[in-house]
């Protein structure tokens, strides 16, 4: 009996301890990520690739970007694949798996010209011009190549304009969260300087069933053979995964700050930020006063800050109200000074240092907001496992 009643203590125990950190990694948030065309279907031919190439590569980027850095949400891919998944399948998928949110990853191209170039991202509407039905059309072609697209598709013919006519009394209500990760993708697509051409609405299929806030991406134009080099590459695809996942990084905190949800399990991912062809960390929760500083401050400094005609904490200093007290987070420590290059840094931009007793103890982040600097210290904790938080007053190391 004794036995059995200890046994059963040690159980209580263990599930008191477990449960919390179950808890913690809970997926609450689903997101489908669809890389258009596949398989038979290659969608815009370019002159080296094809459109569906372009489109897996970037929505596996992606997707391993919002895995790794949102450890509440859940990627699921249309394909992962070289394969052709039909447009009604698509749309299955995420319903079936009850997302919170379908992204359609695509390729543009025009017939006639090269010279047209630049990101759009669409959602569920009539198409407003001849340019938007273009689009539409070409990429709604894709059901000639499944069988029965007659009957599935209820008599649509993806190349008569009058087909189209169904979508000006669809009613979607989820428009307006749709609309608004459509402008944030759009606005994150020129600050990595791509050719903003805007959000557009257009009749597409694969959009057409989904339940939840869906929005197309236009990555750029394969036609353009400047553009096509660029999208081929491996930074190309980079820094279009990279600015869409900062759109999703930033709908999602909204998503949560709706919710009531910005404490506890909700995810306080990082923004990254494109400077130089390369990711300068923007650590704080999007809208937040921190992340604003973070944002400006990375779009300041392109390079480490490390001055020879100032101390990292009388650059603090003037940054800061007198008798503020800074929050920075000790990355490691050096016997010698360190080339801001260093590969000790694992590519973090802004890294500060202080001498205490003859040793170089070197720093990442700043705020003088307790919060703040946790949340940072547990991103940056991924990289530095023995990161700790340290305090400074007027330039002088604190206790806090």
């Amino acid at each position: 009996m004794a036995k059995s009643t200890f046994l059963y203590i040690n159980l209580v125990i263990a599930l008191f301890f477990v449960l919390p950190v179950l808890q913690a990694k809970e997926k609450t948030f689903t997101v489908v990520i669809d890389a258009g065309h596949g398989g038979k279907d290659p969608g815009a031919r370019g002159t080296v690739i094809n459109e569906k190439a372009i489109n897996l590569a970037v929505a596996l980027k992606l997707g391993s970007l919002i895995s790794e850095k949102h450890s509440d949400v859940k990627v699921i891919y249309t394909r992962k694949t070289d394969v052709f998944i039909e447009l009604d399948e698509r749309a299955n998928i995420a319903n079936r798996n009850k997302a919170d949110l379908f992204i359609s990853i695509h390729t543009n191209a025009v017939k006639r010209g090269s010279s047209v170039s630049g990101t759009e991202t669409y959602t569920l509407g009539l198409a407003r011009s001849d340019e938007n039905l273009e689009v539409a059309m070409r990429e709604n072609s894709a059901i000639l190549l499944e069988d029965n697209y007659l009957q599935k598709y209820e008599g649509f013919d993806p190349k008569s304009s009058e087909s189209y006519i169904i979508f000006e009394f669809m009613q979607n209500k989820h428009m307006e969260q749709s609309i608004s990760l459509a402008s944030e993708v759009q606005k994150c697509f020129t600050s990595a300087k791509r050719n903003n051409r805007g959000v557009r609405q257009a009749g597409f299929l694969v959009l057409r069933k989904t339940s939840m806030p869906s929005i197309l991406v236009e990555l750029g134009y394969i036609s353009n053979p400047a553009e096509e080099r660029f999208m081929k590459t491996k930074d190309g695809q980079d820094k279009l995964a990279t600015a869409i996942y900062n759109a999703f990084t930033k709908y999602k905190w909204e998503y949560d700050r709706k919710r009531g949800a910005l404490s506890g399990n909700a995810s306080a991912a990082p923004v990254l930020q494109v400077v130089d062809d390369q990711e300068s960390v923007v650590t704080a929760p999007p809208g937040s006063e921190e992340y604003i500083r973070q944002k400006n401050k990375a779009e300041e400094v392109k390079t480490v800050r490390q001055s020879k005609s100032a101390t990292p904490e009388a650059q603090m200093a003037t940054q800061v109200k007198k008798g503020q007290t800074v929050y920075k987070i000790q990355i490691l420590t050096s016997d010698k000074k360190l080339s801001p290059n260093s590969k000790l840094f694992k590519g973090y931009k802004n890294v500060d240092y202080f001498v205490e007793k003859g040793i170089y103890k070197y720093t990442y982040g700043e705020t003088t907001n307790f919060d703040s600097i946790r949340k940072m210290r547990r991103q940056v904790a991924k990289d530095f496992k023995d990161a700790f938080i340290v305090a400074f007053k007027d330039g002088k190391k604190v206790k806090y």
